[in-house]
């Protein structure tokens, strides 16, 4: 990693966790490992921003209720996104395993976007969100045992520049993709 990646990244994990990334923030370029129709890859924010905004999306886990009917509203919507330019993609506590079922799964992901793991947390603290252990041990919508805590639903438009561009949250999960689109057709006209 270049000097000023280490030093961006760096700069990002040293914020409190209470100190959520604003509009006009600088937001974390990560690297981390992601799955895209059950294969895992390296994903790296950089990258994707080369191409366009990104809708990085936090959710508490894949298999989940709501995380689900997210999952699947982005999958439906993804034309929509690609079309004003933007890639997305979600990011979890969960191990690459349960990812590597989840985005291929024809219900949810739909093999469509990439779903990144985040299992110690870190992304998620460098954007200012906390996580919840208070839910290890919840079950998902198979009856399988969630295995770690939870992120609150909070999603992040990355401009093409790397700077927040808006922030979303508070929202029910369709309502969320919804708003999410709305705002990435925004920065689309705004060229």
């Amino acid at each position: 990693m270049k000097k000023t990646g280490w030093l961006i990244l760096l700069g990002c994990l040293a914020l409190p966790a209470s100190a959520q990334i604003k509009v006009g923030d600088n937001a974390l370029a990560f690297n981390t490992q992601a799955s895209l129709g059950g294969k895992s890859f390296a994903y790296s924010l950089k990258d994707s921003l080369e191409k366009g905004p990104v809708v990085v999306y936090f959710y508490p886990t894949a298999f989940g209720g709501g995380c689900s009917i997210q999952a699947r509203a982005f999958a439906v919507n993804h034309e929509k996104f690609a079309a004003a330019g933007a890639t997305i993609v979600g990011v979890s506590l969960d191990d690459i395993d349960r990812l590597n079922q989840f985005s291929a799964d024809p219900e949810f992901c739909a093999s469509k976007f990439p779903v990144a793991s985040d299992t110690d947390g870190k992304i998620a603290n460098a954007y200012g969100l906390k996580v919840n252990e208070s839910t290890v041990g919840r079950k998902d919508i198979r009856g399988v045992t969630v295995n770690h805590g939870s992120i609150d639903r909070t999603t992040f438009i990355v401009g093409k520049d790397g700077k927040v561009a808006a922030t979303i949250g508070g929202l029910k999960p369709a309502e969320n993709v919804d708003q999410a689109l709305k705002e990435i057709q925004k920065l689309a006209k705004q060229g």
